[in-house]
């Protein structure tokens, strides 16, 4: 794909879109998903919707990989006691998700698991079922987390909550 075809998509896909993919229903059901995995796991989940990227990320050829990274480092999503933080960024211009853990956890989950909780919410997405689509993505990564960051783990203790449940939509 071509950056102007790519800078074109950017700029059509608004706000306003992202708020009609997540309204405030999906919002609330997102962040009581994510308190709820975290409940059985250690991991720390944040997720953040972006409609699309500034023209001049797009022109100079930022991807969403490196967009997530960008906000994984913004939010201090790296800083949590276990080093257990992951990150889920939607990128709905671009049609992707993208998934960044932090290295207490990184490590320990397949690349494939973590492809393949990507993959749920975009296949979804591509048949406008956001809702439905996040929901099921952020089961199956709650179901990981569980078997390879269980609860009661942890040498320290049960950890309080360390990030924000509550889902950002930029």
């Amino acid at each position: 794909m071509n950056k102007f075809s790519r800078a074109l998509r950017h700029a059509g896909t608004t706000k306003s879109h992202g708020k009609k993919a997540f309204p405030g229903a999906t919002l609330s059901a997102i962040q009581a998903m994510i308190a709820a995995g975290e409940s059985q796991h250690r991991a720390e989940i944040r997720l953040i919707v972006e409609p699309s990227l500034d023209l001049a990320e797009v022109l100079s050829g930022m991807s969403s990989r490196e967009r997530a990274r960008e906000l994984f480092t913004h939010y201090h999503i790296w800083d949590t006691e276990e080093n257990c933080g992951v990150l889920i960024y939607i990128n709905l211009a671009d049609h992707q998700v993208e998934i960044i853990a932090d290295r207490g956890i990184a490590y320990l989950v397949p690349p494939a698991d973590w492809h393949a909780v990507c993959k749920t919410m975009t296949d979804g997405f591509a048949q406008g079922k956001y809702h439905d689509s996040v929901l099921n993505g952020l089961q199956q990564l709650n179901t990981l987390l569980q078997k390879y960051f269980p609860e009661g783990e942890s040498p320290q203790g049960p950890q309080p909550n360390q990030l924000p449940n509550k889902p950002i939509l930029l």
